[in-house]
């Protein structure tokens, strides 16, 4: 009889979101990291004392390599950014469950994927603004067009995280 009970109790929806709002949000995301640079930058100025940004320009990466790693471990180990909750979705382990902070760190530094493959291959040549932004963004379509292939339609920094992405149902008011 307990079994039975079992069985009937609705599972947890573990379905992809639609790559196109994944993608509305990872952009919505871009936007609101605005924000956190430019207060991060703020502070790492005022405490350095630096007055052109281009004096401490390594000092200051690596600062926001570690705000950025600290705000995205932080809000995925709470289940969403509040970007995520904008579009309703939700980041858990393969099991479905929370993330803990070494699961969110290791999605963080998988996650840089998107962008380090392209600016590595970029970093021997001086390349124009235009030119370095289109091989980001073909290396960004490229890598979001590579969800198809997997068997969930997860993004493969998530596979390699053990994470996954799943859509979210929204509070009912």
């Amino acid at each position: 009889m307990r079994a039975a009970l079992e069985t009937s109790a609705p599972q947890p929806l573990f379905t992809a979101p639609s790559l196109r709002s994944r993608m509305a949000c990872w952009l919505y995301e871009g936007m609101l990291m605005f924000g956190v640079v430019f207060i991060s930058g703020y502070l790492f100025g005022t405490l350095s004392q630096t007055r052109n940004a281009m004096d401490n320009r390594p000092g200051l990466q690596a600062f926001l390599f570690v705000i950025f790693g600290i705000y995205f471990t932080w809000f995925w180990s709470k289940g969403q950014t509040l970007a995520m909750k904008t579009w309703n979705i939700r980041v858990v382990n393969s099991q479905g469950q929370a993330l803990t902070q070494r699961r969110a760190l290791l999605r963080y530094a998988a996650s840089w994927v998107w962008f380090l493959p392209p600016l590595a291959a970029m970093a021997p040549f001086t390349l124009p603004v235009g030119e370095t932004m289109v091989l980001l963004l073909g290396w960004v379509a490229l890598w979001a067009l590579l969800s198809r292939f997997h068997p969930q339609h997860q993004f493969w920094h998530d596979a390699i995280a053990g994470t996954r992405l799943i859509a979210s149902l929204p509070l009912s008011r």
